[in-house]
């Protein structure tokens, strides 16, 4: 790509969110505002551990991975019809569109539902139709990527898939999520295997707070095409190398990492490192609901503490459309789009 032209620092902000861009590290069920859990908990009849809203954000002081899953799992409690996930999904889109979030992959965690008895058919339908409606209304196209539980049993993603493979027409991908430490990649070997068979896209969270090591056997073993978050691989100087080479993109979460603990700031945050190697790094909001920000405040608030400028976020926007799974030619026109929107600020 032309070295893009500086931009003054006060008119960064205004490009970051006026850029398109792609999300393509977003759990929906970590965009569930406490209003909506409320809202939802009301229409169903769901009793929560929570007396009001600012009780249930006020709760949001995480320590780690395992301390914020114990809560999603609980706001993820409301959601048992159709019309649930499709409104979860609806305010998430709602929001992406006011980011300028042009294309969008979303990972669901089915176990999650399937295991409080809601079927498989509810949670994907459901998801599906709001990906179509964000795609007629919006202009936001979405895509939907099934996640296993990796704190679950292989055996467990396997009868997993078995229940989601009538539904195969409306998700495009697999991954995997949930605590990473002592899950390593290795423990799904055998279902990656199957998915890529059947020519589903594969992703996994690896290097977040597991080690290099994951990054590795995630790419090795499971074959997967991108790597979610990833910001420990800075620590393996040789898989940095590979990273770079191959294109592998890392689907980096700022401000998911600072509410974990990841990093201490966001001062300390290593994308401007991973972008100045040459990985394939993107901005992605992870779960917005619950660590602060959604595409817009991750860009701006890493930005504004980060040292990175303006070259950086066009690196950033456009690797985002270039891991997605969209096709070369709609790559094409975000591209295009991206280009203009630089050139109209310099």
């Amino acid at each position: 790509m032309n070295l893009v032209k500086p931009v003054a620092a006060d008119r960064l902000p205004a490009l970051l969110r006026q850029m398109p861009k792609a999300e393509l590290h977003i759990h929906i069920e970590g965009s569930l505002e406490p209003e909506l859990i409320f809202a939802l908990a009301r229409r169903n009849g769901v009793a929560l551990p929570y007396a009001s809203v600012d009780e249930l954000r006020g709760a949001y002081a995480f320590t780690n991975l395992q301390s914020f899953l114990d809560i999603y799992y609980a706001g993820a409690s409301v959601l048992l019809k159709e019309q649930d996930f499709y409104d979860m999904a609806r305010a998430y889109f709602l929001k992406a569109a006011e980011d300028n979030v042009v294309h969008t992959e979303l990972f669901f965690d089915p176990q999650t539902h399937t295991a409080r008895g809601v079927s498989m058919q509810t949670v994907i339908n459901g998801l599906h139709r709001a990906c179509v409606d964000a795609q007629a209304e919006l202009g936001v196209s979405a895509s939907l990527i099934l996640c296993f539980l990796r704190h679950l049993s292989e055996q467990d993603a396997f009868e997993t898939l078995e229940q989601a493979l009538p539904l195969q027409d409306k998700f495009i991908g697999i991954g995997l999520d949930s605590g990473e430490v002592g899950n390593p990649p290795e423990k799904f070997a055998r279902v990656f295997a199957r998915c890529r068979e059947l020519g589903f896209h594969l992703v996994a969270h690896a290097g977040e707070e597991g080690p290099p090591a994951y990054v590795w056997t995630a790419l090795d073993l499971l074959k997967v095409e991108r790597i979610d978050h990833g910001v420990q691989s800075s620590r393996d100087a040789l898989l940095m190398q590979r990273l770079a080479k191959d294109r592998i993109a890392l689907t980096v979460c700022p401000l998911s990492n600072l509410k974990l603990c990841v990093f201490p700031d966001l001062a300390s945050h290593n994308l401007r490192q991973l972008l100045d190697a040459g990985l394939a790094a993107t901005v992605n909001s992870d779960d917005p609901a619950y660590f602060g920000g959604y595409m817009n405040e991750n860009f701006t608030q890493t930005f504004a503490a980060g040292r990175l400028n303006a070259e950086h976020a066009y690196r950033l926007a456009r690797n985002s459309f270039e891991a997605s799974f969209i096709d070369d030619a709609a790559k094409a026109r975000h591209i295009d789009r991206l280009n203009q929107t630089f050139a109209a600020f310099q």
